[in-house]
């Protein structure tokens, strides 16, 4: 757990980059930093493994005043996955992965087998990575190892610097796919940086909206698209707020409240999908004309119904409506 005690960064009077701020990451869950450039993201974030300083308050790390803490072992302590992956060129895949653990002094049988564990859960084979260097590694594949890094010596807490924003679309898209199914076995305690939105959507399980360096909204994710406290939040996420909900929700959330619709075999200019897909991906599949059918599959493959864009306007009146919780006002 982190707990942010009206923490306060000022470079100077004038210059004041985080300004009382006050919140808590609970244990085994993802905070998103999220706001415009300059709003103090990732000053916040550095504070909290001392790479900033703290000009006032204070920032608890499992129940432990950070400040109280030497700062070395602090950050032994802490993951950190940095956009650029920080990955040291001259050392082994499995050099770098095992770099903390080395430093804190872990057997080689321990080492290897901690290695080995993390691989395969990043979907990497240890034997085929261990002995490649970074750049032998597609860019992809060479921020996984970052992530993998970072839950090298199991720490509790991990901070996550925008670690995929240097990444195409499509690639990022499958990586945080990938993070967020680690995620749901590791359960680590996470503060994550990042400047977009639909990322901040899908990854948090409560984002801190920033404006000058002070909170302007902290909730989950559906309720702040339901319900901006504030003009800034609002404008913030956009008047498509509705839409950008429906990352929320799954076609299995969809085949709930409404069902699905029966698979019409004479139109031809079709797309297959598990039903664990999300909306979102969904409808743009549909609106971008990529299909005039969505068929969608369980987990065996089988085929349980079809969805057109009718459906989703049909749920997301639902949703507006308070189905679930979610409007589109403003």
């Amino acid at each position: 757990m982190i707990s942010f005690k009206h923490v306060t960064k000022a470079y100077n009077e004038e210059n004041i980059a985080v300004n009382d701020v006050d919140f808590t990451v609970e244990q085994g869950k993802i905070v998103v930093l999220l706001g415009p450039s300059g709003c103090g993201k990732t000053t916040l974030l550095r504070m909290v493994n001392r790479l900033e300083s703290i000009t006032d308050g204070e920032i608890i790390i499992n129940g432990e005043n950070s400040m109280d803490l030497d700062a070395i072992e602090l950050r032994r302590k802490i993951g950190y996955v940095i956009q650029s992956n920080g990955l040291f060129p001259n050392m082994t895949i499995e050099e770098n992965v095992m770099l903390v653990p080395d430093l804190l002094g872990w057997s080689k049988k321990e080492k290897r087998e901690r290695f080995t564990y993390l691989m395969k859960l990043s979907g990497l084979d240890p034997e085929e990575y261990g002995k490649r260097f970074p750049y032998q590694l597609s860019g992809g594949q060479q921020q996984r190892i970052g992530v993998v890094r970072a839950l090298a010596a199991d720490p509790p807490v991990m901070l996550m610097d925008e670690p995929f924003g240097a990444l195409d679309p499509i690639i990022r898209e499958k990586i945080q796919d990938e993070f967020l199914q680690i995620q749901r076995e590791v359960k680590k305690t996470i503060l994550f940086v990042s400047h977009d939105i639909d990322e901040a959507i899908k990854m948090a399980d409560k984002i801190v909206l920033l404006r000058d360096g002070e909170i302007m909204q902290f909730d989950t994710p559906s309720e702040m698209l339901a319900h901006p406290k504030n003009e800034f939040v609002s404008q913030f996420f956009g008047k498509d707020r509705a839409i950008k909900s429906l990352s929320l929700h799954t076609v299995k959330d969809l085949q709930g409240i409404i069902g699905l619709g029966e698979v019409d075999d004479s139109i031809q200019d079709t797309k297959t999908i598990n039903v664990h897909q999300d909306l979102r991906n969904t409808l743009s599949m549909l609106m971008n004309q990529e299909a005039d059918q969505v068929i969608v599959t369980d987990d065996e493959g089988e085929r349980i119904g079809s969805i057109t864009i009718d459906l989703v306007q049909k749920y997301l009146h639902f949703e507006i409506k308070g189905k679930l919780s979610v409007s589109q006002e403003g």
